[in-house]
C-alpha cells in the first residue's frame, strides 16, 4: 500500500472503524494502517467480511482487531471504544429501495446507532468522532436520506450534549462513491457481462461521482482539521448516467465477447425514493458555508463557536445541485472509469 500524507495526524492512535468491512471502512483500515497507529478496531457485523479483510491484511494483524458487532448493541459499542481515540464511523444501511421497504431497520441502523455510537463515545471520553454522510440527506426524497440527516444532526447536536467532556463531533458529506460494492458501476458491469440489456431507472438522471481513494482522502481530511460541528464536502463532477452506460457498453462489450451495439439499454422507471437530481449544499446552508478550491465546509446556523480555517472563505453560491454544475463528457468518465478500475 501506497504511504499517505496523513501519517503525522493518526501515528500511535487508537482508532475504531464501525462499518470497517464495507467499501468506505475497509479503504479507511488500509490507509490508517500506514499511518502507523497503535490499533485500529475494525467493527462490522458482517463475518465473512472480517474473515475476509483479516487474510488480506495479516502482514498488519498486530495492529488490528477484527469485532463482530452491531451499532443496534450499544453494550457492544462500548467495549469497542473502550480506550480509542478517534471513530470514523461507516456503519449503516446505504441502498435506498431496501431502506424504503424496510424502513424500520433504517432506523434502528441509521439513526439509533448512530446515537448509541455518540453517547458511547461521549461516556469513553473519545478525542474526536467523524460520521460519514451522503448527499441523499440534503433535502431527503426518501428513507436513507432521511435516517442520514438525522444522523448528521445528532452528530453535530452532539457537541452541546457532551457536557465538560472533549470529544468533538464532525461529519463529512458525498456523493456517489463509483465502483463502491453495490455501486452503479458494479451493477452495469455484471449487466454488460451477461449480455444485457443494461437497466436505467430515467435516462435524465444526474448524480455527484467521486472514487473510493477521494472519499477517503476526504474523511482522513475531516478527522484532520476538525474541531466539532463542521460538515466536510469535497467539490465532486457530476454526470448524467446514462452516458456512464454508454461509456461502459463500449468499454466492456468486447472484453465480455460482445459488441457494443449487442448490449441493449432499457429504461425500467424510477424506484421508489430516487430523485433526478442530487444536492450536496442546500440553499440555507449556504447561509453560513466557507470553501477552498476543492472543499466546503458548512458551519451550524447558530452563533459563531467555530474557527474558520486558513485559506477558507465565505461561499457566494446559494445551493450546490447535480442539477446545475457542469457534467463530465464522455471522454472524461472513460478516464474516471480507467482510474477506478485501476484502483
Amino acid at each position: 500500500m501506497k504511504q499517505t500524507s496523513f501519517e503525522e495526524n493518526f501515528k500511535g492512535k487508537r482508532i475504531l472503524v464501525t462499518g470497517g468491512t464495507g467499501s468506505i471502512g475497509s479503504e479507511l483500515v488500509k490507509k490508517l494502517l500506514q499511518c502507523k497507529p497503535t490499533v485500529i478496531r475494525v467493527f462490522s457485523n458482517d463475518e465473512n467480511a472480517q474473515f475476509e479483510l483479516e487474510q488480506e491484511l495479516q502482514e498488519y494483524n498486530e495492529r488490528l482487531r477484527f469485532l463482530v458487532g452491531d451499532v443496534r448493541d450499544k453494550e457492544r459499542l462500548r467495549r469497542a471504544t473502550e480506550n480509542i481515540e478517534i471513530v470514523f464511523h461507516a456503519a449503516a444501511l446505504k441502498h435506498v429501495p431496501l431502506c424504503e421497504y424496510n424502513p424500520f431497520e433504517a432506523i434502528k441502523t441509521n439513526v439509533i446507532g448512530t446515537q448509541n455510537l455518540l453517547e458511547v463515545a461521549i461516556d469513553e471520553n473519545v478525542e474526536k468522532i467523524i460520521t460519514i454522510s451522503t448527499d441523499k440527506a440534503v433535502n431527503p426524497a426518501n428513507v436513507m436520506g432521511a435516517t442520514k440527516l438525522l444522523a448528521e444532526r445528532l452528530t453535530i447536536a452532539a457537541n452541546y450534549y457532551r457536557g465538560l467532556k472533549r470529544t468533538v463531533f464532525s461529519c463529512v458529506r458525498f456523493g456517489n462513491v463509483l465502483a463502491s460494492r453495490g455501486s452503479v458501476v458494479q451493477l452495469f458491469e455484471k449487466q454488460i457481462q451477461n449480455g444485457g440489456p443494461v437497466t436505467l431507472t430515467d435516462p435524465n438522471m444526474v448524480r455527484f461521482v467521486m472514487s473510493i481513494d477521494r472519499a477517503t482522502d476526504l474523511v482522513l481530511k475531516a478527522a484532520e482539521m476538525a474541531k466539532g460541528e463542521e460538515i466536510f464536502i469535497f467539490k465532486m463532477p457530476a454526470l448524467q448516467i446514462r452516458h456512464l452506460a454508454e461509456v461502459m457498453i463500449q468499454k466492456l462489450a468486447s472484453k465480455y465477447g460482445y459488441k457494443p451495439k449487442d448490449i441493449e439499454i432499457k429504461i425500467i422507471g424510477k424506484r421508489r425514493g430516487e430523485k433526478l437530481y442530487e444536492e450536496l449544499m442546500a440553499e440555507d446552508e449556504a447561509m453560513n458555508a466557507y470553501e477552498t478550491d476543492d472543499m466546503l465546509m458548512l458551519l451550524p446556523q447558530t452563533p459563531q463557536t467555530v474557527p474558520i480555517p486558513k485559506g477558507f472563505k465565505k461561499v457566494p453560491l446559494r445551493r450546490y445541485t447535480s442539477k446545475d454544475t457542469t457534467l463530465l463528457a464522455k471522454r472524461e468518465i472513460e478516464e474516471l472509469l480507467e482510474s477506478i478500475l485501476k484502483q
